[in-house]
């Protein structure tokens, strides 16, 4: 379908309508996840004693739901029209929304705090479990309805929404719980989902390619080829490995950061949320430095190189002792982790074959989601484990129990990066396990490869 001039547009038609209901979408989920748990914390349960075991048991919820859902949701994304299951997932989030608006119609005290606390478990629970089949397929989609060498643009626009709707989503949960009530945020919310699915059906991809075998035996089938196809394929094995490390480093800065706010920056408790803010600013910086870095130095070597950076400003992070110095290096390591983040999807793109993107994107999320409770409770117990008065001194640097956590966080990182750096080296074609239909994954021929790093994908 060719596009009609005069219409201001994101790449393509249908890319445009993704972009928008990608926005939405995820503005809703961070809307629906921020306001619930304000409202179960600080009006539901205000003053008992459970109330923080409610509100970890919400996060806890969503973990389980991706763990639980994501690897069965990426074989049937694979088997499914993309856009479809875009559709259906829209629809059934809508309606778990809306259950949660009706009952927050209800007098209050109609039901008692357990059932409605458990109730709203439930709904987290689909909510999230849903929305591992609708972003795979976003992700899927993607690559069907924008051309190749558009794709890291694509990855660029996507890295900037998801940084908007991070930052856009929780500012606007608490105005509307506290003004306009529970009932009418989670009815926007509902709203926001029917506005995704209507922009969603309005998309034309190209004739699918997927096909759509059925049966336990073919399921099995099917789930193991994409854990074989994640062991096998170079780039997503090294992708898999430094997901783990990464996100392990990376939950130290979310554990102590209002630590090193407070005691190593001297700053007020108010600030905390700035420095957030911070991060989110550098990361719609970096989406637009995304697309042409790609471009002249290749994804992989974006990515790898990012990544080393990351963990090295993390480092000088930890190394700050003032409030601008503190926001001043996060701003920076918001714009490295959306250049890294951004050249991720299109690398994936160059080395899976279409009918297996689903399930490998359907085991990278549990992994990293599965390292980020490591990393949390790690990070947890170091900062609870080593005595608040602890220093040492290395090299000529003073370190003490906060600055020490962030700086072996930031070297982690950083070591994720040299990792990277030596398994991503060498060029690689889409390939899958050895099926006969798939080409096995391998590296291309150096007489294959292009005199220079080019960005391609999404």
């Amino acid at each position: 379908m060719t596009d009609r001039p005069g219409l201001p547009m994101l790449i393509n038609r249908n890319f445009s309508l993704l972009w928008a209901a990608q926005a939405i979408s995820q503005t809703g989920d961070f809307v629906f996840d921020t306001t619930l748990t304000l409202w179960v914390g600080t009006v539901l349960l205000d003053g008992r004693t459970y109330a923080p075991a409610a509100v970890s048991g919400l996060l806890a919820t969503v973990a389980v739901a991706t763990l639980l859902v994501a690897p069965l949701a990426g074989v049937h994304v694979d088997r499914w029209d993309r856009r479809r299951t875009m559709l259906a997932s829209d629809l059934i989030r809508a309606a778990v929304i809306g259950a949660v608006a009706a009952l927050a119609i209800l007098p209050a005290h109609t039901l008692p705090a357990g059932v409605t606390v458990a109730l709203v478990h439930l709904a987290v629970f689909l909510n999230a479990g849903v929305s591992q089949f609708f972003n795979p397929a976003r992700f899927a989609l993607t690559g069907e309805i924008v051309a190749e060498e558009q794709r890291a643009e694509a990855a660029g626009i996507g890295q900037s929404t998801q940084a908007i709707a991070s930052i856009l989503g929780p500012t606007l949960a608490g105005p509307l719980l506290y003004t306009a009530g529970l009932r009418w945020a989670l009815i926007l919310d509902t709203a926001s989902f029917l506005l995704s699915y209507l922009l969603v059906r309005a998309i034309r991809p190209p004739a699918a390619t997927t096909t759509t075998p059925s049966g336990p035996a073919d399921f099995r089938k099917e789930l193991m080829a994409g854990l074989r196809m994640t062991a096998g394929n170079t780039v997503v094995r090294a992708v898999l490995v430094v997901i783990v490390i990464v996100t392990i480093g990376s939950q130290a800065l979310h554990v102590v950061n209002v630590f090193f706010v407070t005691g190593n920056l001297h700053a007020d408790p108010q600030w905390y949320g700035t420095f957030y803010m911070a991060l989110g600013l550098g990361m719609l910086g970096g989406a637009v430095l995304a697309t042409p870095l790609g471009r002249r130095l290749g994804h992989r070597r974006v990515f790898s190189l990012g990544l080393a950076v990351t963990g090295l400003l993390l480092v000088g992070y930890s190394r700050a002792t003032g409030l601008a110095a503190g926001l001043a290096v996060l701003v920076a390591v918001g714009v490295a982790m959306a250049v890294l983040n951004a050249a991720l999807a299109p690398m994936l793109v160059e080395a899976v074959p279409p009918g297996y993107l689903g399930r490998v994107f359907s085991v990278l999320n549990p992994v990293q989601r599965l390292a980020g409770i490591i990393g949390t409770g790690l990070a947890g117990w170091l900062a609870s484990t080593v005595p608040q008065d602890f220093h040492a001194t290395l090299g000529g640097l003073r370190f003490g129990r906060v600055d020490g956590i962030l700086t072996l966080s930031g070297l982690l990182i950083a070591l994720g990066g040299l990792y990277a750096i030596r398994s991503l080296r060498h060029e690689v074609r889409a390939c899958g396990p050895r099926t006969g239909t798939t080409p096995p994954c391998a590296p291309a021929p150096a007489a294959e490869a292009p005199a220079a790093p080019r960005g391609r994908a999404l």
